[in-house]
């Protein structure tokens, strides 16, 4: 899930360095306190440099892959950022913090020099954790329980470092932002931008740590309705179930089986879930009938169910839950586990997966069960290599975690407490139902083609000042059928919508929906720049305004909508529909900030 979407200011290292030492020089000559007030300053800066040069090498240290060159830049930044906490943290500091002008600008340097500790002692911990992590996870062929030992071992340490980089955020975000210091104003917001990124990463790798051991089979076996998601046909939730199987787990081994396409799991002449009034009005009674329009709604635990109730009655047995992957989720588990290979000798990686799948399936099978036949055999080979990424359980939790933060892979569980647990992640695919800035674009492919492998997405969303409780906002989205020119296979380019006048061959239509923030309404909507009417509706509390959009290849059409939202400090929520292109989203917010 891209989750808030912040705007994005890159500050160089040598901007932030001069912007802190600029700061730091003025509160050490500008207060009438004499040379003590200008040596603790410069003492503070000195520090402060020292720990930003020792980090600087941490990072090139992680980056070429070289644990055993992290402790002494870890050792070195955590005794300079210790030393700067503990100057910022005297009776001295707190004179500057109630010195007038530069007051706001002292009590940010203290949350700046507070904060880097607080990370750095985390950064040092999860280092050392790490290490024990590794020497436990050693690679074997047996490796399935000591993946769930070293999750189980691991869950409660990210954990900890998640709710420690909270409370570096929320200090982080309690300092002033508008200091009269530009340049620390830019590296308080660059600050808080980083840490909420970590945070936002180990909270990944920290549900699947902690999810890992009793949905594998701890406790005894499961099984799960394994969803192949095709994103060259847009659904709510990612794309078209074009295969599916039955993901065994029992201790920690997995296995695949009966592997089928889509047509292997008939309509339901019965609806087999209940999702509510709502959601019926929206979809209608086919969407708990029909595999092919079983995900339309972006919230997962709604397809997850309809899978598991589909199932459940043809097979007449029960399921634990339901796993969707796509094939970019393939691409990253292909990464860890290395190249499969077909029957017919051909080998299937993670750098040629997803267009493999998405695109050339589609120009080598001009006969729709062959390709089927084809990607059946692509999704069984991975599932016979699927426990080899049990054997490195160090290099599965991070690629793990990427998949989760990229909505690559998407689960529900019918065990009540894995399912909260689910729910608060990305991995659960759950619309949110929280109060504050919410703008999430869910694009439905509705001709039956499979052109959104093609598809360009932007989204820009500007939240203006409060007042009286409500702000107004703007959200611009672009849409680009990027279809190349040339012949493309008709299954490719089909319709099954039965326009009264034939578009040209390649022109696709989506229904475009826009999800806003609770308690809100928009106020107009333009497309090209011209008024249009939308249909108005509402999901998990969610206001959804939705249009019925043509593109002609190579079209790119806008769409913007005028918001009144509730008034919130919330951070803005911006979650990203995983499909095959990634989707540009910029936020920006009034720099007044709000107040509800």
């Amino acid at each position: 899930m891209a989750r808030s979407g912040r705007s994005r200011h890159r500050v160089p290292q040598g901007r932030r360095r001069r912007a802190l030492t600029a700061c730091l020089l003025a509160l050490a000559v500008a207060v009438p306190a004499g040379g003590w007030s200008a040596h603790l300053g410069l003492s503070v800066r000195d520090h402060l440099e020292a720990t930003e040069n020792a980090l600087l090498r941490l990072r090139a240290a992680v980056g070429a892959a070289e644990p055993g060159l992290m402790a002494g830049p870890l050792a070195e930044a955590r005794r300079h950022a210790a030393e700067a906490r503990r100057l910022t943290a005297g009776a001295d500091w707190s004179v500057l913090t109630r010195t007038p002008v530069l007051g706001d600008a002292a009590t940010t340097v203290r949350a700046l020099a507070e904060g880097v500790a607080e990370l750095i002692d985390v950064l040092d911990g999860l280092h050392r954790a790490g290490a024990a992590f590794v020497a436990a996870a050693t690679p074997s062929p047996g490796g399935s329980r000591r993946l769930l030992a070293t999750a189980e071992t691991a869950a409660p340490v990210l954990g900890d470092a998640v709710t420690r980089l909270a409370r570096v955020s929320s200090r982080l975000a309690a300092a002033p932002a508008h200091t009269g210091v530009d340049r620390l104003d830019r590296a308080r917001g660059t600050a808080l931008r980083e840490v909420d990124r970590l945070r936002a990463t180990l909270g990944d790798v920290a549900t699947a740590a902690a999810l890992l051991p009793p949905m594998l089979g701890g406790d005894g076996p499961r099984r799960y309705f394994l969803a192949f998601q095709t994103n060259a046909e847009a659904r709510g939730t990612g794309g078209l179930v074009g295969a599916f199987g039955i993901l065994r787990a029992d201790r920690g081994r997995i296995a695949v089986e009966r592997l089928s396409a889509d047509t292997g799991l008939f309509t339901s002449p019965v609806p087999v879930a209940d999702h509510g009034r709502e959601f019926l009005r929206r979809y209608g009674p086919g969407a708990t009938r029909m595999l092919s329009v079983s995900n339309l709604s972006p919230h997962f635990p709604y397809a997850a169910a309809t899978w598991a109730g589909l199932w459940e009655r043809r097979a007449g047995t029960r399921l634990d839950g339901a796993v969707a992957v796509d094939p970019a989720g393939l691409a990253h588990l292909l990464g860890l586990i290395g190249p499969v290979t077909l029957p017919g000798g051909e080998k299937v990686t993670g750098a040629n997966v997803v267009d493999l799948t998405e695109r050339a399936a589609y120009a080598r099978y001009t006969d729709p069960m062959a390709r089927k036949r084809f990607l059946l055999e692509i999704a069984g080979a991975v599932g016979e290599a699927l426990p080899r990424s049990l054997a490195d359980p160090a290099a599965l939790l991070p690629v793990m975690g990427r998949m989760v933060g990229e909505r690559r892979i998407q689960v529900w569980s019918r065990h009540g407490a894995e399912q909260r647990i689910l729910a608060r992640a990305p991995i659960g695919g759950v619309l949110p139902s929280r109060p504050g800035p919410f703008a999430g674009l869910v694009v439905n492919n509705s001709a039956g083609g499979k052109l959104d492998y093609y598809l360009d997405r932007s989204l820009d969303y500007e939240l203006g000042p409060c007042r009286d409780g409500l702000r107004s906002s703007t959200v611009r989205v672009r849409l680009t059928n990027d279809v190349p020119a040339g012949t493309l296979p008709s299954y490719v380019t089909g319709r099954l919508d039965r326009p009264a006048r034939r578009p040209a061959v390649g022109s696709n239509l989506l229904w475009v929906s826009l999800y806003g923030g609770l308690g809100g309404r928009m106020t107009g909507a333009r497309l090209d720049g011209e008024r249009t009417a939308v249909i108005e509706g509402t999901e998990r509390s969610h206001p959804v305004y939705s249009v019925m959009l043509e593109l002609a290849p190579g079209q790119s059409r806008s769409l913007e909508f005028d918001l009144t939202e509730v008034a919130s400090r919330e951070p803005p929520l911006v979650p990203v529909q995983p499909l095959v292109r990634p989707q540009r989203t910029r936020v920006t917010e009034d720099p007044r900030g709000c107040a509800p």
